[in-house]
């Protein structure tokens, strides 16, 4: 396909900043787009791999200390969220229980796999973690010892989910992830960056990364041949 139908296809508006990053070199940009999407492919295989082991390892320990119904049992009279500092939390997981009753579809499986990304992150913030009984940062066994310099502590993990949630984002809304944050410029650092952050959060999980991706990770060949554009 020739330039000008792949711009009526993708629009002028989105390519203007591929073309711009790649100094009017029209294959390059078709290039650039399509090494992108890959890149967004990949990213989010990756994500989409540790969302559902944050989720598990959360719901291991909570089940543990207060059932398989936690989060039902969460948003109810009394719950551990039961509170006004956890609004947000409560209004994801009681519009997701009603609909599952309203279907008549409800289980604890089926509401975990139904939680928004956001919900798992929040479960860190200052409010959700004291609710919850701070033990959650069981879920990483393997995380480094806190320092005067860096506290591993549910703050620092807050804030790490909460980059890792705002790329998923991005993703799913279709924002190219290849240019340096704003600006018409080609750039791979903010996707190495998470890609380290996400790799490290599975290592103090006790979780291989590697292994579990084998066959799937081609992050790193996919940032090296949008470097050498």
């Amino acid at each position: 396909m020739n330039f000008s139908e792949f711009e009526h296809v993708v629009s002028y508006k989105r390519m203007r900043r591929y073309l711009n990053a790649c100094g009017g070199d029209k294959r390059k940009a078709q290039t650039l787009y399509r090494l992108n999407l890959r890149l967004s492919q990949e990213m989010f295989t990756l994500i989409n791999y540790y969302e559902v082991a944050l989720r598990n390892a959360i719901d291991h320990i909570m089940s543990s200390n207060f059932g398989a119904d936690w989060i039902r049992d969460s948003i109810q009279p009394g719950g551990i969220f039961d509170n006004p500092l956890t609004l947000g939390t409560t209004r994801i997981i009681n519009r997701v229980y009603n609909a599952q009753v309203t279907k008549g579809k409800y289980s604890p499986s089926k509401m975990l796999s139904a939680m928004e990304f956001g919900v798992w992150k929040y479960m860190f913030s200052t409010t959700q973690y004291r609710a919850s009984g701070r033990r959650l940062l069981n879920v990483f066994p393997n995380k480094p010892k806190s320092s005067a310099a860096i506290q591993y502590n549910n703050l620092f993990f807050f804030n790490a989910l909460d980059s890792v949630n705002r790329l998923r984002n991005r993703i799913a809304h279709h924002e190219p992830i290849c240019f340096m944050n704003d600006m018409e410029a080609i750039s791979t650092s903010y996707i190495k960056l998470s890609y380290t952050r996400i790799t490290l959060l599975f290592t103090w999980m006790g979780i291989d990364a590697k292994s579990l991706l084998y066959g799937l990770d081609h992050i790193p060949k996919i940032t090296k041949k949008i470097d050498e554009l």
